[in-house]
């Protein structure tokens, strides 16, 4: 079933304060976001003296096209339910308003292009994990990308984090960019969200993979699973 269009969505200055100077970005399609996110987004942002961490819910990717995944607004409805206890963290929908493909790095230059604008001196951290940094140099423009914003790389399990030997092998400029890396050692939660729609589709408890509130909007409008009827349109 198609998603319904992407309402407008508000203007990139409101997802930041002026006064935030140090700021978190947090991508992935978070279907659903569970408490590894959050662990991974509070972690970060306590370790890094983050002012604020943008959640951004990616369009759907073009392999993910089943019937039993959720829309960009339900998405985006779980992502406000599970941060809205923490006022460090806010839904970002920057990439849900663009055509065509969606790259991290025109994510990161629209941010850092807005900050510019106001006059506000902002850094940011672009959140990912050892794996997805072993395959940086395969990202579109990823040199620009590590001029944009630093990189606070976070473990899974399986992937702890990188000693330098292997930052280096994996960035274009070697040694140059080391000093734009942050490696963060947060407490790695194994589930992920195809684990917790697997659950789901079995008619297995997902309670304690994700927050109750989430957990609560996922059976209301019964998403993942193979008789949904309720699915937001």
């Amino acid at each position: 079933m198609a998603g319904r269009a992407v309402e407008p969505v508000t203007a990139p200055s409101a997802w930041i304060d002026a006064s935030d100077r140090r700021v978190g970005i947090l991508g992935g399609t978070f279907d659903p976001i569970h408490y590894g996110h959050l662990v991974v987004a509070e972690q970060v942002r306590e370790a890094l003296r983050l002012d604020r961490v943008l959640f951004v819910p990616a369009p759907r990717p073009p392999h993910k096209l089943d019937d039993d995944l959720a829309t960009v607004a339900d998405r985006c409805a779980m992502v406000r339910l599970a941060i809205a206890d923490n006022r460090a963290f806010e839904l970002c929908e920057i990439e849900l308003r663009r055509d065509g493909p969606s790259y991290t790095v025109d994510t990161l230059a629209e941010l850092v292009g807005e900050a510019n604008r106001h006059g506000i001196e902002r850094e940011l951290w672009f959140i990912l994990s050892t794996e997805a940094l072993a395959g940086l140099s395969t990202w579109h423009e990823p040199v620009r990308l590590l001029e944009l914003a630093r990189l606070a790389v976070v473990p899974r399990p399986g992937s702890p984090l990188p000693d330098r030997d292997a930052r280096t092998a994996v960035l274009l400029d070697g040694e140059a960019t080391q000093d734009r890396i942050d490696c963060v050692q947060t407490v790695p939660l194994a589930h992920s969200s195809s684990d917790v729609r697997d659950r789901i589709a079995a008619g297995l408890s997902i309670r304690y993979l994700v927050p109750p509130a989430v957990e609560s909007y996922i059976q209301d409008h019964g998403l993942y699973r193979s008789d949904n009827t309720l699915r937001t349109a």
